[in-house]
């Protein structure tokens, strides 16, 4: 059996770019906490992950660095020569399916808008604006 499951943050954009038929593939990774013993120092893993077709243009719409993502798939290994001869092994998350467990609008959705602009907008009839100190 080959599955995995992953909650950690984007460390970096997705890399999206297109095969010659047209499918999308998303690249990324995240960072994962590991559990360590009280005192000690904490320690991560950074696993790539890469995704296709739709939701990997879902990950390049949405996802932005520091967004705490869900993935679910299988662990997969290959190798490459680089152009220096040798030979590379690569392990690699492929995603079945990425679960958005942290929202909030991205840099692209919130350019030339400022946190005072959102705060301003209308509130719907019957709810209360969010108390932005709330801890929870």
């Amino acid at each position: 059996m080959n599955n995995c499951v992953l909650i950690g943050r984007l460390t970096r954009e997705p890399d999206v770019r297109y095969t010659t038929d047209g499918m999308a593939v998303a690249r990324f990774s995240v960072a994962i906490d590991r559990p360590v013993k009280s005192g000690k120092e904490k320690q991560a893993d950074f696993p790539n992950v890469v995704v296709f077709g739709k939701q990997a243009e879902n990950c390049e719409r949405f996802l932005v660095k520091g967004r705490l993502v869900g993935i679910q798939g299988r662990i997969q290994t290959g190798k490459y020569t680089n152009k220096d001869g040798a030979t590379v092994y690569t392990t690699d998350v492929v995603a079945n399916n990425v679960e958005f467990l942290d929202w909030g609008e991205s840099e692209k959705e919130t350019t030339g808008r400022h946190k005072s602009d959102r705060q301003t907008e209308a509130i719907p009839e019957g709810f209360q604006a969010l108390d932005e100190a709330c801890p929870f």
